[in-house]
């Protein structure tokens, strides 16, 4: 085949009935000749695009005859095109099937978008409405906050305001010991305040319930006077323990509350009733106990003449009684200093019927201490409950407790000055000094100082008694004159054991509680019992009696300051060195020349 020349293939005539069936054809394209229209340049281009095929390309190379070839082809194409053609006359009803098919499912999906449409609108218009129905819901939600706000105040304005029949009742007619009444008090007594602070706030309710609450409340406070009155009177009633009605005014302790806050002066008046009576009360019973218990006292007490330095063969007066100066009782301790122990500071008191019924005498430290025990179980017992139910502290606490106990204090005072102003048993006076500093030490661990001030007197009245006493002593020892003694011998005197017992109940004694004036009188005392040693060993003609003398003193008195569990004292420690030196002299004169004159006592 030239080139550039396009072989055309004429396609072989169609059937009548497909012919009938598809139409007539488009017209040939080689029938036009006539027209103008090809140009050679696409002719190039089309010509061009076929030689850069594949088929054509690989054709070219084998020397394949493109004319035959091209035959070939032409008819290969159109034996596809029949079979094609009858295949589609085969499938026609199918086709026409399918059709009808898609043309229906058209009209159902025309139909369903429609439907469509028409649920996006209303979706459209479902969302505006949800949105219209959550803003309405969160203004209700405000409004319903806001009135629950407001209910819960006008709520509790009401529950304070509003005196159910339930109250009245039960202040008017319940006695004032059944706890619906204090309840109900407890309940008047908020609303009252409840009231106060609304009119304070010009609420226009609290005009309707006033005259009702104070109308309760007067009630309510004639109750309560009758009530605590009839308590502070019974306390009145002979042989009444004042400690169970001071129990059953505690367990109403809210009754003086509602006074104090409603009702001032009656709360005064029951205040100033209740100190009226136990005042008397605790005047006259320990008034009473006290003037009872001196009459349990040894008859034989220490006088002014039962001193350290006297002699034992003064004589006194055809009716004076006799000297104590011979018995334990006026400078041994023996067992008087059990009483500051653990086990008898705090024991029973004692009762003056029962001792008197035993015939039973004690020394006046005992009396004491029993005294005093007394004061300070009722002082503390006093002072909580005035705290308690009259709802004191601090110095008002202290203010109305010496209303109460005052005048029994000053009682107790007057009758310590009168006793101890004639007293001479110093061992008996140190003994209710250490007594008051153990006693003051017991209350200030409970906490409660009601009683200091009254305990810091007592010792300003005992101290310079107790010193007054030893300086006697000291001046009795001093003004001792060796000569008129009487006989004497080598053996330890009775000045020196009278001093040594009461230098170790002194010192015994002030172990638990350290005293630098009792250790400087006692320290007085020693010099001057150590000079009177002294004098009377000078007595003796012999250095060798004057030695022994003054061992055998010194050795006394030693031991029995040892033998009262004081070794470690000053006392100790200085009559060690005085034995330890003389015991050396008398060593020294035993193995001297026997023609050695007598030294002068040093």
């Amino acid at each position: 085949m030239a080139a550039g020349m396009e072989v055309r293939v004429s396609e072989p005539p169609l059937e009548p009935e497909l012919e009938a069936e598809l139409g007539p054809g488009p017209p040939d394209p080689e029938l036009d000749l006539g027209g103008e229209d090809l140009v050679l340049d696409e002719v190039d281009v089309h010509i061009q695009a076929n030689l850069e095929d594949a088929l054509v390309q690989e054709a070219l190379k084998t020397g394949v005859d493109l004319q035959q070839y091209s035959k070939q082809v032409e008819l290969e194409l159109q034996e596809v095109e029949r079979a094609s053609i009858h295949d589609y006359i085969k499938e026609s009803e199918n086709i026409a099937s399918l059709h009808n098919q898609i043309t229906a499912c058209d009209a159902i999906l025309e139909r369903m978008e429609q439907m469509l449409s028409a649920f996006q609108c209303d979706l459209s218009s479902i969302s505006s409405e949800i949105r219209t129905l959550q803003e309405q819901s969160v203004a209700m939600n405000l409004r319903l906050k806001n009135r629950r706000a407001v209910r819960q105040q006008l709520g509790q304005l009401l529950d304070e305001l509003v005196v159910p029949a339930a109250m009245i009742s039960t202040i008017l007619e319940a006695p004032v010991t059944e706890p619906e009444f204090l309840e109900q008090l407890q309940e008047l007594n908020g609303k009252i305040n409840s009231v106060k602070e609304q009119a304070f706030r010009e609420t226009v309710a609290c005009a309707d319930v006033q005259h009702v609450l104070e109308k309760l409340k007067i009630k309510a406070v004639t109750k309560i006077r009758e009530f605590v009155l009839q308590k502070i009177y019974s306390f009145r009633k002979p042989m009444t323990n004042y400690q169970i009605p001071q129990n059953a005014l505690l367990k109403y302790r809210f009754f003086y509350q509602f006074l104090l806050g409603n009702e001032r002066t009656v709360a005064q008046e029951l205040r100033e009733q209740y100190v009226d009576t136990m005042s008397k009360i605790y005047l006259s019973y320990f008034k009473s106990y006290t003037s009872r218990l001196m009459k349990i006292q040894y008859e034989e007490v220490a006088e002014k003449d039962d001193l350290m330095g006297v002699e034992d063969t003064a004589k006194k007066g055809f009716f004076s009684k006799p000297s104590l100066k011979n018995r334990n009782t006026v400078f041994t301790l023996g067992n008087r200093g059990s009483v500051i122990g653990a086990a008898e500071l705090e024991g029973p008191i004692i009762v003056p019927h029962a001792a008197q019924k035993s015939d039973v005498q004690y020394p006046f430290e005992s009396l004491f201490r029993s005294q005093h025990y007394a004061l300070l179980d009722n002082s503390c017992r006093e002072y909580l409950f005035l705290c308690d139910f009259f709802m004191v502290t601090g110095p008002s606490a202290q203010d109305l407790f010496n209303a109460v106990m005052g005048k029994t204090l000053t009682m107790f005072l007057k009758h310590m000055e009168a006793y101890v102003c004639d007293c001479y048993d110093s061992i008996a006076i140190f003994l209710c000094i250490h007594i008051v500093l153990r006693f003051k030490a017991i209350m200030a661990k409970r906490n409660i100082p009601a009683v200091d001030k009254y305990w810091d007197t007592l010792l300003d009245i005992l101290w310079p008694r107790f010193k007054h006493i030893l300086e006697l002593n000291i001046q009795s020892i001093q003004s001792t004159d060796p000569q008129k003694l009487g006989f004497l011998d080598t053996r330890p005197h009775y000045i020196t054991r009278r001093y040594a017992e009461f230098s170790s109940a002194i010192v015994s004694i002030n172990q638990t509680f350290p005293n630098e004036k009792t250790h400087a009188l006692l320290g007085q005392l020693q010099v001057e019992v150590e000079n009177f040693v002294l004098r009377v060993a000078a007595e003796f003609s012999s250095r060798k009696e004057q030695l022994i003398f003054l061992i055998n003193n010194y050795d006394m008195m030693l031991g029995v300051l040892m033998e009262r569990a004081v070794e470690e004292s000053k006392e100790v420690e200085g009559f060690q060195q005085l034995l330890s030196a003389r015991t050396q002299e008398f060593i020294e004169e035993i193995l001297s020349p026997p023609l050695r004159r007598d030294d002068c006592l040093r």
